[in-house]
């Protein structure tokens, strides 16, 4: 068992110690294309054919010859028309074929000249505007070549790859199975929405936030419900998440209260790798092994449980996924706000991105930072980041970690 330090760890060193542990899950399967979103490439993908297949007019207009063109105007028969999805014959010296966007090109034809720069007249088209070879003309492929690698392994599919999977004419995909992630949450003061609302009873909020979370990514959600603050239900319920599950989240009960077992039933299980990390908020993050399964134990307020999950829980379980971990984007925003000097955490405030019409955005700090107000999240834009030890002034450049980046 790894011995604990109670001093704080930096969330650098804090994830490099996380995800220098973990090894990948094993295990792949073939996918109708319409359901690869947010899966994992299992090996690289290589374009079976070109795209586009063959030389094609890129708009409505007139295929020719440029040799054909020897002086501008030119007056020249129409041989043919050719729409998309049919194949033109080979060109006629010195005549144009009408073409449409889409169209393979004839033979002998080396340039379109769009409608525009043309008269038509009955059976014939005056060029008006000399073109040179290739001119509105799409290459075979020239968006994809034939062999290319269109995804290399462990990319993870985004919508706006499903137009180059489609038109390579690829209907499955061999990707990696998903991750199962077990999923529980503490405390008995926790009801699940619908059910009756007692004294001194809350909503669980979390579960439904970690879950979305998850599902998102692409990864198939455990459900092992409310677990209760006592030592044995929490050991009971850790041993069934590590049967069910490649990995475990738990939320709530790893802090150092009386009714906070989380940590000690770890520990009866495995070993706690990680605890108590130096950001503001989410310092209760707890990171080790249960059974062999790598565990993660967000803190219970929302926003801490949210802030852990997106920083340090996110590319941890991309990572086991087999995925290619990339950092979200983030931007320099000055603050629109004072704040007064941290400690040694590192904290991340929730701030409202603000436009103004003539000196563009600034960050304007959310009213409450108390990671108890849930709704902070859905009224913030993102984190505002501010190390230890500093302190903010109006106009002061911040680093921003929108949450599109963070929870995508």
């Amino acid at each position: 068992m790894s011995t604990m330090k109670n001093e704080l760890t930096p969330i650098d060193d804090a994830l490099k110690n996380l995800l220098g542990g973990l090894q990948l899950v094993t295990g792949t399967e073939v996918v109708e294309l319409a359901h690869t979103v947010n899966r994992i490439v299992a090996a690289d993908l290589v374009a079976p054919v070109d795209v586009p297949g063959s030389d094609n007019s890129a708009m409505d207009g007139y295929a020719v010859t440029t040799a054909d063109l020897k002086t501008i105007p030119i007056l020249m028969p129409v041989s043919q028309r050719i729409a998309a999805g049919s194949v033109g014959e080979s060109l006629t010296p010195a005549t144009a074929a009408r073409i449409f966007t889409g169209a393979p090109l004839p033979g002998r034809a080396d340039a379109v000249v769009m409608q525009e720069n043309c008269e038509i007249s009955e059976g014939s088209v005056t060029v008006l505007q000399k073109v040179t070879a290739g001119e509105n003309v799409r290459k075979a492929g020239e968006d994809i070549s034939e062999g290319a690698i269109i995804f290399t392994a462990g990319h993870r599919i985004r919508v706006q790859d499903m137009s180059a999977l489609a038109s390579s004419g690829i209907a499955t995909l061999k990707v990696r199975r998903k991750l199962k992630v077990a999923v529980l949450t503490t405390g008995d003061e926790l009801v699940r929405p619908g059910a009756l609302l007692g004294p001194g009873k809350i909503y669980n909020s979390n579960y439904y936030a970690i879950a979305s979370a998850l599902k998102a990514l692409g990864m198939e959600v455990v459900d092992l419900g409310i677990v209760a603050d006592d030592l044995d239900s929490t050991i009971a319920s850790l041993k069934l998440a590590a049967s069910k599950a490649d990995c475990i989240i738990s939320s709530g009960g790893v802090s150092v209260g009386e009714e906070d077992h989380v940590k000690e039933a770890v520990v009866a299980l495995g070993q706690l790798e990680l605890w108590k990390i130096a950001i503001k908020p989410g310092k209760p993050f707890a990171y080790g092994s249960v059974l062999g399964k790598p565990f993660f134990g967000l803190p219970g307020n929302p926003v801490s449980a949210i802030v852990t999950l997106a920083l340090l829980v996110k590319p941890a379980l991309l990572t086991l996924s087999g995925a290619r971990v990339i950092a979200g984007a983030s931007y320099q925003l000055p603050a629109g706000f004072k704040f007064s000097t941290t400690g040694e955490r590192q904290q991340y405030l929730r701030v409202v991105r603000r436009s103004r019409a003539l000196h563009g955005p600034d960050l304007i700090l959310f009213s409450s930072q108390s990671s108890g107000v849930g709704y902070s999240l859905s009224a913030a834009d993102g984190l505002a980041v501010v190390p230890p030890f500093t302190s903010v002034d109006e106009g002061d450049m911040l680093t921003f970690l929108p949450f599109t980046e963070l929870l995508a």
